[in-house]
């Protein structure tokens, strides 16, 4: 699909800036929302990122994506902190939240529900293990996860 291609090429782009600002490329989208698309960049850093920094990053990728002029439809370019609960995707935000509370949506109903919490124990390829507060470990099959984040507690 082009925007998995999008997605792909603008990360490539925005990797070297990132690496020399010290950040993190969290990740890179390109959705439709009503009548716009949006290319989207999420980044991070120890400590947070601040709206100067994503000012820094956008600017620099805005320069190499105008060079590069490989998006064939127009977009709003934004580059953005993942902010609190964001979604863990790749192999190191698992890493990263390894011990940590999260939270699993599913796609289907398991037992009647579709969330659940726990401590993140494992994860592979395939697999997801949480402790849920009661002290069940509970594994879930990767493609049942709708979605899987950093559980926030206020």
């Amino acid at each position: 699909m082009k925007w998995e291609e999008y997605e792909q090429r603008t990360e490539e782009l925005l990797r070297p800036i990132t690496d020399a600002e010290g950040f993190e490329v969290v990740d890179v989208e390109f959705v439709k929302e009503g009548t716009n698309r949006y290319l989207r960049a999420y980044i991070d850093k120890q400590g947070g990122i601040t709206v100067d920094d994503c000012e820094i990053v956008s600017r620099a990728l805005s320069d190499k994506l105008d060079e590069t002029d490989f998006i064939e439809e127009s977009y709003i370019l934004e580059v953005s902190s993942p902010g609190l609960g964001r979604p863990l995707k790749k192999e190191k935000d698992f890493a990263r939240n390894m011990g940590e509370l999260v939270e699993i949506r599913t796609f289907r109903p398991i037992e009647k529900q579709k969330e659940f919490s726990g401590i993140l124990k494992a994860y592979d390829e395939a697999h997801v293990t949480i402790e849920e507060e009661d002290g069940t470990e509970r594994r879930f099959e990767r493609n049942e996860i709708a979605l899987i984040r950093q559980a926030v507690i206020w």
